[in-house]
């Protein structure tokens, strides 16, 4: 199966679907005649006598030194072998692919200039399953994200290193034993593959469908941990949330009353009931998850719109025919999205933590016996695992300081301020890891909170959330070795498991489809 993009008109959910499934990618026939119209504006540019930016010139504070016909080409092939900068972890395969369909998607916008034949490259490495190796670390977001994107556009000409059946080598034997033919860069084709926010947008992007995922788990951890410490559902009356008017908190407690609907557990204790009100990490989850999902929501339209972006420069204006050189690399959309999903994550967490807090704490959880084992003293529950959450969460707020509002000057202050958008979507897997810990603990604590109401059960909903943690997760008796039960209730999270048994997405969607 290949799937096909329009430029300019690709969509969120067809993005994850490349990051998920590693599906080949094309574009659309109908994005061919603007390729090739660019590419020949840009010919003739380099056959002329003007200086344009990137075809017949030198690039950034060397913009001003003029390039030799004859020598185009090899200026092309120099840009890319001397901006392969990059150091630290290498991106992943998935991640990186969907940055190369990205740099498709822009590019078939026809306004790059690179010719079909070079874009074909990136489609052949996709269908054959060759990833260049692309360290994570040296794109400041500003002018675009320069060094990630050589180490993409080396591969497509036989530099560098790719993998390729799971095993990592030099690109040019990675294509050899593929069967793709190396790219021979045209004018400014170096300057058009490198010069966007590919990297840091396909970054911000799987951070957000991460971050989406772990917001659905919540709601479903949230409904538990309710009925754990048999708290109230008055909190999520329809009224309360309409009076507030904010789309994402109605849509929230919209959900977690379809999902805690049919409580034995919640019935029990309407009447008699001496507590007023609950802590508000279980009466608040309506405004702070609904908060997180407005600005996940915000953030994954800026990253759509990113995503079918031109962001190279210069431009190719072809019905104005000329090259202009404008700002579109500059990548603080994508740094403020990034910094908007880590708020998010950081959030989520914070609150899913306390509520950790609150089922193994006997003071507050409403005669659950302490850490949640059936013999404390000799054991000692869950008593660690909520020490982790608290680590996790802690990092996660460090983390989610902001990256958009740090500048600083580069290539001797011709590019004085820029965007720090790489880092600042980077950072959000690891936020994103930590969170899928603290909701997969929240889940464990709260089934087993549960199970101590017996015979009183939950909704028909979180019973079969139940079960499927207790299909990977025991319920806890004596005190046993936590590292992997916790990993197995993580897992549960990333992999839209929980979320997905009890149809939050579809709930989520409902009146705000």
């Amino acid at each position: 199966m290949t799937l096909t993009l329009f430029p300019g008109r690709a969509t969120l959910a067809e993005l994850e679907q490349v990051w998920r499934t590693g599906v080949p990618v094309r574009l659309d026939d109908s994005a061919l005649a603007g390729i090739e119209a660019a590419a020949e504006l840009v010919r003739k540019a380099a056959a002329g006598d003007a200086a344009v930016y990137g075809v017949n010139t030198g690039f950034g504070k060397l913009a001003s030194v003029r390039i030799k016909p004859g020598d185009t080409a090899q200026l092309q092939r120099n840009l890319i072998l001397s901006h392969c900068c990059g150091v630290g972890e290498t991106l992943d395969v998935a991640t990186t692919r969907l940055m190369m369909a990205l740099k498709l998607l822009s590019a078939g916008r026809g306004a790059s200039g690179i010719t079909w034949k070079t874009l074909s490259v990136i489609q052949d490495m996709l269908a054959a399953g060759v990833t260049p190796v692309i360290p994570s670390q040296g794109s400041v977001g500003a002018s675009g994200d320069l060094a990630p994107l050589a180490h993409m556009a080396a591969a497509m000409i036989g530099e560098g290193e790719a993998i390729f059946e799971g095993e990592r080598m030099p690109a040019a034997e990675a294509l050899r034993r593929a069967g793709v033919e190396p790219a021979v860069l045209a004018p400014k084709e170096g300057l058009g593959l490198i010069n966007g926010t590919q990297f840091s947008t396909a970054c911000a992007l799987t951070g957000f469908f991460s971050a989406v995922r772990n917001l659905e788990a919540s709601v479903v951890s949230s409904c538990l941990s309710t009925d754990a410490i048999m708290g109230s559902t008055a909190p999520l009356e329809e009224g309360i949330h309409a009076f507030r008017g904010h789309r994402g908190q109605i849509d929230i407690a919209r959900a977690m009353r379809a999902v805690m609907a049919g409580s034995v557990i919640r019935e029990s204790h309407r009447e008699g009931d001496a507590r007023v009100q609950d802590p508000y990490c279980i009466r608040c989850q309506p405004q702070v998850a609904g908060a997180a999902l407005d600005l996940l929501r915000f953030s994954g339209q800026t990253l759509e719109i990113e995503a079918n972006a031109v962001s190279d420069n210069p431009l190719v204006l072809v019905k104005e025919g000329k090259i202009v050189s404008g700002g579109n690399f500059h990548a603080e959309p994508v740094a403020f999205a990034a910094d908007q999903i880590a708020l998010a994550i950081a959030e989520i967490g914070a609150i899913s933590q306390r509520r950790v807090a609150l089922m193994v704490d006997p003071s507050l959880s409403f005669d659950l016996p302490p850490f949640l084992t059936p013999a404390p003293g000799l054991n000692s529950g869950l008593m660690i695992a909520e020490v982790t959450t608290a680590a996790l969460m802690s990092e996660n707020k460090h983390l989610a300081n902001p990256c958009s509002t740090d500048s600083t000057p580069t290539s001797a202050n011709q590019e004085d301020h820029v965007s720090m958008a790489a880092h600042g979507a980077r950072r959000l897997k690891r936020m994103n890891d930590n969170l899928n810990v603290i909701i997969g603990v929240e889940l464990m604590c709260a089934a087993q909170g549960v199970e101590f109401r017996a015979p009183l059960v939950t909704s028909p909903v979180l019973q079969g959330a139940i079960g499927l943690i207790r299909s990977e997760i025991a319920t806890l008796t004596d005190d046993r070795f936590m590292a992997g039960d916790i990993a197995r209730a993580a897992a549960l999270v990333a992999e839209g498991r929980v979320q997905g048994k009890c149809d939050v997405a579809t709930l989520l969607a409902g009146e705000a489809a």
